[in-house]
């Protein structure tokens, strides 16, 4: 008797992450079956569209990447923010535990101060200093408070094939400009969304349930990450001068330091992402940006 794939509900489809998860190569071999669900299809403010949806398709497991991901509007649209990241996320919470399903809640870096000094670890004091940060904790919140099987699983500096991001934009800027400026003093890990995608699937058929940080291996600047995008795509004529938080003033305030440490997935014995600078020069060729 074969074994049927384990049917997951991916939320924010139309989004970075949520297409990197429906769109991946050989998902019926790993042994899932993706229904992605964008903006029209999938209202996460109505609790009883949350409903109809994890009924409707029988899901094993919801993978829920809808959110208000606008750092500095969220600054002046609290409300927007609240009612997608945190309100948005109990509904799907709740409808995953009323048909017994797995819940994945993808949060963010900004739950921590980002003023530390060394990785911060899962069990760590939060402290979101912007209104996005505070939204997205109050959505963890939200989905342990509800109960059930519950994966919280911290990243940063997301990027990847679907959308715009900050590798896109280092790319045209360096065909526009022969010199322009690039913040040196955040540091972080970025993060492809192709290994969180595949990730997020190892850990959605664990019964492993609580909170994760999964971002690429290894730490560096986004002046040192410029640098990397630069070389991998072959523009390598471009002059990055590095420059303060201060110079670029921000209406939501950004993390100093945001890298996160995997001290769960070690203890848990799955597969850590790759280091992020193997993973920039795998998805260079994955966009056909090989060096010239």
């Amino acid at each position: 008797m074969t074994t049927r794939p384990m049917r997951i509900i991916v939320t924010g489809a139309d989004g970075q992450l949520g297409r990197e998860l429906v769109m991946l190569p050989g998902l019926w071999k790993m042994g899932v079956q993706m229904l992605g669900f964008g903006r029209s299809g999938l209202d996460v403010t109505s609790l009883q569209s949350c409903r109809e949806a994890v009924k409707r398709y029988q899901a094993d497991a919801v993978i829920h990447c809808a959110a208000y991901t606008n750092v500095d509007k969220a600054e002046s649209d609290a409300d927007a923010a609240f009612r997608i990241n945190a309100e948005g996320t109990r509904n799907i919470a709740l409808a995953a535990r009323e048909f017994g399903a797995k819940l994945v809640y993808i949060s963010t870096d900004y739950v921590f101060e980002g003023t530390a000094f060394e990785p911060y670890k899962e069990s760590d004091e939060t402290k979101p200093r912007t209104v996005y940060g505070k939204s997205k904790l109050v959505g963890e919140q939200e989905a342990l408070a509800v109960g059930g099987k519950v994966f919280i699983v911290r990243t940063s500096w997301v990027y990847g094939k679907y959308g715009r991001n900050f590798v896109h934009t280092i790319r045209d800027l360096a065909r526009e400009r022969k010199e322009f400026q690039v913040v040196a003093d955040q540091i972080g890990s970025p993060t492809y969304t192709r290994d969180l995608a595949e990730f997020l699937i190892q850990l959605v058929q664990t019964d492993g349930y609580g909170i994760y940080h999964a971002t690429g291996s290894g730490a560096c600047s986004w002046h040192q990450f410029a640098q990397a995008i630069l070389f991998e795509s072959g523009l390598t004529d471009v002059k990055l001068v590095p420059c303060t938080t201060a110079d670029f003033p921000r209406l939501a305030q950004r993390p100093a330091y945001s890298v996160l440490d995997h001290g769960e997935i070690r203890r848990r014995g799955l597969k850590e992402l790759r280091h992020w600078r193997a993973a920039l020069a795998a998805y260079a060729v994955d966009i056909g940006g090989e060096k010239q």
